[in-house]
């Protein structure tokens, strides 16, 4: 997809299996229903927004959300492909889509839209993201395929505690207090002897004060299947052009040398730390994919962690991760609900976060992470469908996109 005021897209089917298609989005339609989409979805720079999209949002409410779905696949799915898709649907062939989409529609999420009324394209495809080409043939990057690493340990980074900030401020607790008996300690206890830190009880993996850059990257040279981060993401605006200024918060204090400028007494580390390493930090620099060289799967679980994929030139996390040697990145369109959020606003006694979290690393375990994760989206959508509450809203599951090379 490339944007040029309308929008245009082409697609083609691997072994040419059916037609090549090509097809022009209107603007004033693109335009309509990205504005609907925007309204649904938290906006971080808009004061109580999650309050709002939770309580009154689109993507909350049943009818609502079945119209801004029907919306979106009129105005972004051409009806050549619609034709292609339904034909291969009437024959019993699911495809994989895999859509490269244009920086104002990175935050669509697809596997939702609405072809019909009641069919969804998750119901009759699979769907990932492709990842910027430039960063997918770069001449020196080299990639880790899971067939090849997937006995090696996962590196868990769950909820580290960020210097100079208490546990319910801004950049405090995203799980809130640990306990042995939560979705998450349970869900990591079962296979903790592969998980690193090595740990002596599950609650140990959780808001440590250790897991800073220094030891991820020795962590990550050592060698690892999977990352998995569960924390904050901060990410700048499209339109400042400064994707590479995305920065995931570790425990990392001020004092750590990187391009991030410090906040309080932390420095977190950014897009640019990952992509550049030490280069004009040091008078021997090293690259960042020798610094922090990614494993096969990684999953940025945190507000907007893909949010990249909004910029001409996406220089962000997820970019940074597929450079820095993996395959598949999941992470999130928009900004996250935690639990905390959905039992003071909802008054739900649930834990969709974690539940979110547990489904995640377990696709990322599995042969097809893709279908995996769709699978379990599949799951939320039917429980959304008859039980319309706001913990089985696609507010939450529908932000997870994960971006292949």
């Amino acid at each position: 997809m490339a944007d040029a005021g309308d929008v245009y897209v082409s697609w083609r089917w691997v072994d040419d299996t059916s037609a090549r298609g090509v097809a022009m989005l209107p603007r004033d339609d693109v335009r309509a229903v990205l504005r609907r989409l925007a309204d649904a979805v938290p906006d971080p720079g808009r004061p109580d927004e999650l309050r709002r999209v939770m309580t009154e949002g689109a993507l909350v409410d049943a009818a609502a959300e079945n119209l801004l779905a029907q919306a979106l696949s009129r105005a972004l799915l051409p009806y050549g492909l619609a034709v292609q898709l339904y034909e291969l649907s009437q024959r019993g062939i699911r495809p994989h889509l895999r859509i490269q989409p244009s920086p104002r529609l990175a935050q669509v999420p697809w596997e939702i839209i609405a072809p019909d009324p009641a069919i969804r394209l998750l119901d009759i495809a699979d769907v990932s993201l492709l990842a910027p080409v430039s960063v997918v043939r770069a001449p020196d990057r080299i990639v880790r395929r899971w067939h090849e690493t997937r006995d090696l340990p996962v590196v868990a980074v769950l909820d580290p505690r960020v210097p100079g900030f208490r546990a319910d401020s801004e950049l405090g607790s995203v799980l809130g207090r640990p306990s042995a008996d939560s979705v998450v300690t349970q869900h990591f206890s079962a296979y903790s002897d592969r998980v690193v830190p090595a740990v002596s009880e599950p609650l140990e993996l959780f808001r440590r004060t250790d897991l800073d850059r220094g030891w991820l990257s020795r962590t990550l040279r050592a060698g690892a299947s999977r990352l998995i981060y569960v924390g904050h993401v901060t990410a700048p605006a499209p339109e400042s052009g400064e994707s590479e200024h995305a920065r995931m918060h570790l425990a990392c204090t001020a004092e750590t040398r990187g391009f991030a400028a410090p906040t309080r007494s932390h420095r977190p580390l950014s897009a640019k730390d990952l992509l550049l390493g030490t280069h004009t930090l040091d008078p021997a620099p090293l690259p960042g994919r020798d610094l922090w060289p990614m494993p096969s799967r990684v999953a940025l679980i945190a507000c907007e962690s893909g949010g990249d994929l909004r910029f001409t030139e996406a220089l962000g996390l997820t970019t940074a991760a597929l450079s820095a040697g993996a395959e598949l990145v999941t992470a999130t369109r928009w900004p996250l609900p935690t639990d905390h959020a959905f039992h003071t606003i909802t008054a739900t006694t649930d834990h969709p976060l974690q539940a979110a979290i547990r489904a995640v690393d377990t696709a990322h375990e599995s042969a097809d992470a893709v279908k995996s994760l769709l699978d379990w989206q599949q799951t939320r959508l039917t429980a959304w469908k008859t039980t319309p509450t706001p913990e089985n809203s696609p507010l939450l599951w529908s932000a997870f996109a994960t971006v292949t090379d």
